[in-house]
């Protein structure tokens, strides 16, 4: 929290242009908009402001504390073709400018058919309707919402002996009292000014008040040889939000019932499927169990002749997969991801990852990722072990599992790279944080994986509960491929999923505010029960019809979510964000897109995969055949 004494001088800053037409970030100095008089300064910028394109800079645009004013700011030199063409362009693009003081982004509001719709920044220009020329936003009016903050005339210093606040008494109460900024909006509009006045005002000197908007007459036009002039209008409102509270009025959640009724539409699959699983259980396996144990051995030994469905397979069912190795991998780094995500998003629910923290939902994200290295390397080769039934080959496991998810997420990331380095965006990650990236992958996460994997080597693995025969039983032809139940199976978790997929890609490409980290909780909590049950179901309708080979079965039943999240991102494309315009831009999304699917895969089919691991394990423990 930091207050500001009457006349005290704050200076905004300006972060990266954006647009939700191209989704490519510019540098706001790549226009010719008034430089500040140290020169360009740019901000610190955590690991997650650099991943997403992020460029805080300084700007000249000066507020002083509670005092209304108009200033004259600059007035640019006259407008090349190159200038031209670029201010056009990002006019036309959509582009919006995105200022900050006190770490609270610009807020405008805009009437479009009638609805009030709040927007973060505001355009670098307009095009009117039935016209083909571009005009700039040169005058913005800003207003400044503070709240009087009345301190105690105590201050904490410092930290004593035992974790103790050190506390003196402020002999001066103004270094306990003053004024918080709570609010900022921002209203812009274009002026035509006369060059010859403009040419005798300095930086900071009075110009007269302006009421916005103006006629096009009087709006200035972008064209060669124009000598724009920035102007801009300050003023301070006294309000009784406080400090705490002053995100609220970006957070505001709108459609909440819709998110209601998504966990309510999620808990309904989540009862009838669990009813399916109880009947599974109680009616059909207890069942038979039961009557099996009920008889004696010449009759069991008459049984076993007669038996049919899952009971035939249990000399196969703990059969070695086919590409056991690669199934192990997914496993661990599935392992990584859900507890990644299952970790954050706690962290966010309970307000740890504030949106004042620019960033540090994708830092935390990373870190977090790079440290359960440890999980992933324990679970692939504790799998591999159980599998294999020795530890022989585990350091060639453990290395594929440090570099399998980053290893593609590393190549489609490179490729969208040099598209955008081609477009000069800000949006390209620097040479510099890409070996920063390498260094933490083989410094933390590496050793973490094979530290993991070591632990798994020492861990007991899991005994079958059945001996697996010499020959492999032949699986009877099918009425319909097995395939086709297990990509069909993913319409349940998507089911659970896609109202919530809907604000979350709304937040990431349209620059919407997500926080409503609660409901995601929920959601999250119910697809995990979701792809459990799932992914049961049908692995004991793969094994009641001789179908032992359930190991991948099972991992992509649940895992064939990302499918339809793929999918409906693709809908989203095409449907919803219409405003996306260039291929560069699609190509951009579809990249995005498929890194997002391949986590979901990996996550989802690991939670499958474990559960039906326990049930088949668990179903042929209660079986007595030799």
């Amino acid at each position: 929290m930091h207050t500001y004494s009457t006349g005290e001088e704050i200076f905004a800053k300006v972060n990266s242009l954006t647009s939700i037409e191209t989704e490519l970030p510019f540098s706001y100095y790549s226009l010719p908009y008034c430089l500040p008089s140290g020169g360009i300064k740019k901000s610190a910028e955590n690991l997650g402001e650099l991943l997403m394109g992020d460029q805080i800079d300084n700007s000249p645009y000066r507020f002083r504390m509670n005092i209304n004013e108009s200033v004259f700011l600059c007035t640019a030199h006259p407008l090349s073709e190159h200038e031209v063409k670029l201010l056009k362009q990002r006019t036309r693009d959509l582009y919006q400018v995105n200022m900050i003081l006190d770490n609270l982004p610009a807020m405008r509001f805009a009437n479009q058919n009638g609805v009030i719709i709040q927007w973060t920044g505001f355009p670098v220009g307009f095009t009117p309707p039935n016209s083909d020329n571009d005009y700039i936003i040169n005058h913005v009016k800003f207003r400044v919402f503070v709240h009087e903050y009345e301190g105690t005339g105590v201050q904490i210093l410092g930290t004593g002996e035992e974790g103790m606040g050190v506390i003196s008494t402020a002999d001066d109460k103004k270094n306990s009292s003053g004024y918080e900024i709570v609010g900022f909006e921002v209203f812009p509009c274009s002026v035509k000014y006369e060059p010859e006045k403009m040419a005798k005002l300095h930086k900071y000197d009075e110009v007269p008040s302006l009421n916005c908007p103006l006629e096009l007459e009087k709006s200035q036009i972008i064209r060669e040889q124009e000598k724009i002039s920035f102007t801009y209008e300050v003023e301070f409102v006294k309000s009784n939000v406080r400090w705490p509270s002053r995100w609220d009025a970006y957070l505001k959640m709108d459609g909440a019932r819709v998110h209601w009724f998504s966990i309510l539409n999620s808990l309904m699959v989540i009862f009838f499927l669990a009813g399916i699983v109880f009947v599974i259980f109680l009616r059909t396996v207890r069942r038979d169990l039961t009557r099996y144990e009920e008889l004696d051995k010449e009759s069991q030994a008459q049984m076993n002749e007669e038996l049919s469905g899952w009971k035939l397979v249990v000399g196969d069912v703990f059969r070695e997969p086919n590409n056991s190795k690669l199934l192990c991998v997914m496993i661990g780094d599935g392992v990584q991801i859900t507890g990644m995500a299952v970790v954050t998003i706690i962290f966010a629910a309970f307000g740890f990852m504030s949106p004042a923290s620019r960033g540090m939902l994708l830092t935390g994200m990373i870190v977090l990722y790079l440290f359960l290295g440890t999980a992933a390397g324990y679970a692939g080769i504790y799998l591999w072990r159980t599998i294999k039934g020795t530890s022989e080959g585990w350091r060639s496991v453990s290395w594929s599992i440090a570099f399998f998810f980053p290893g593609i997420v590393f190549i489609i990331l490179t490729a969208l790279n040099f598209i955008l380095w081609g477009s000069n965006s800000t949006g390209a990650i620097p040479i510099s944080l890409y070996f920063i990236l390498l260094a933490l992958l083989f410094c933390i996460s590496v050793p973490l994986t094979l530290l993991g994997g070591y632990l798994g080597t020492r861990a007991e693995p899991i005994q079958y509960p059945v001996r697996t025969n010499q020959i492999a039983r032949e699986i009877p032809a099918q009425k319909y491929p097995s395939w086709l139940l297990v990509i069909g199976a993913g319409i349940l978790p998507f089911g659970t999923l896609f109202i919530e997929l809907f604000f979350i890609l709304s937040s990431i490409w349209l620059g919407r505010f997500y926080y409503v980290f609660g409901f995601l909780l929920v959601v999250l909590l119910l697809l995990v029960v979701v792809c459990a049950e799932v992914s049961v179901v049908l692995t004991y309708m793969h094994l009641c019809v001789e179908d032992w080979q359930w190991w991948w079965k099972a991992f992509y039943a649940s895992g064939s979510v990302s499918l339809y999240v793929f999918l409906y991102s693709m809908k989203y494309l095409l449907f919803d964000l219409k405003s996306l315009s260039g291929p560069v831009s699609a190509i951009l999304y579809l990249g995005y897109a498929l890194i997002t699917a391949t986590a979901i895969m990996l996550s989802t089919g690991t939670i499958g995969f474990i559960t039906s691991f326990y049930f088949v394990h668990y179903l042929f423990s209660s079986v007595k055949i030799d």
